[in-house]
């Protein structure tokens, strides 16, 4: 089943086509993700998604629904999560706060006192920092945090609204290689159990290849590729424009 569907979104800045008539889809369960050299299009591109820009032309549709332009909170509302490139987390709460106060949110509760969020909902922030392996350092500030651990809880807290879409920004950005591979073996795994769709972009291609179903590929605004690992993997145009010697 589709879950997401692009079809044709375009974005100009002037006289620049920042996104030009670009479309795929991503099914229920799958994992794709977005890749292209530096200015390809490709945050342009997952921002329209996202809520942050809206598109000039084309829709972007989820389970069916037209949610072209809708903010990203009403797509938080329809089961859109998102992590960022610079995790999005409260360095002066704890751990569990963080979830709770996600949680919160997701209830339409997060502007009471947040003294609110050190007794409710606890029992599902340790159930999602047992998700992301997080639990034993729940009662931690989560500025005590190594990176790597901070973005497994940026994971736990977007997992808050139970999405059916994850939306990840470079989520490997600044970890060591190691700790990229583990987080998104993470990932999968989490994907796999909750039959989450996830889309992400990343210029790691051991990350891409070692975990994304399918690739979509951008270069100056426009569509050149998407398929499987060895269809990008084998394609002309994505070997001349990005991945070279690499594939």
């Amino acid at each position: 089943m589709t879950l997401l569907t692009i079809d044709n979104i375009e974005k100009r800045y002037g006289g620049v086509h920042a996104v030009a008539g670009v479309s795929f889809s991503v099914a229920a369960g799958e994992r794709v993700a977005l890749i292209g050299p530096n200015g390809a299009g490709k945050t342009t591109c997952f921002n329209m998604i996202g809520g942050q820009i809206r598109p000039d032309a084309g829709r972007v549709g989820l389970n069916g629904e037209d949610v072209t332009g809708l903010p990203s909170r009403k797509l938080f509302r329809k089961g859109v999560g998102r992590t960022f490139q610079i995790a999005a987390t409260f360095g002066s709460m704890t751990v569990l706060e963080n979830v709770q106060l996600a949680l919160l949110s997701h209830e339409r509760k997060a502007l009471r006192l947040l003294g609110e969020a050190t007794s409710a909902a606890k029992d599902e922030a340790h159930e999602l920092l047992a998700a992301v392996g997080l639990e034993s350092q729940s009662d931690r500030p989560c500025d005590q945090l190594a990176y790597g651990d901070v973005k497994r809880l940026e994971l736990a807290m977007a997992l808050a609204n139970a999405p059916r879409l994850l939306l990840m920004d470079e989520p490997t950005a600044g970890m060591a290689p190691r700790e990229r591979h583990e987080l998104m073996a993470l990932v999968s795994r989490i994907s796999a159990q909750r039959d989450l769709s996830v889309l992400f972009t990343e210029h790691d291609m051991d990350v891409v290849f070692g975990h994304a179903d399918r690739i979509v590929v951008l270069d100056c605004g426009r569509l050149v590729a998407q398929g499987t690992q060895e269809e990008v993997r084998v394609d002309p145009e994505v070997k001349r424009i990005y991945l070279g010697d690499a594939a």
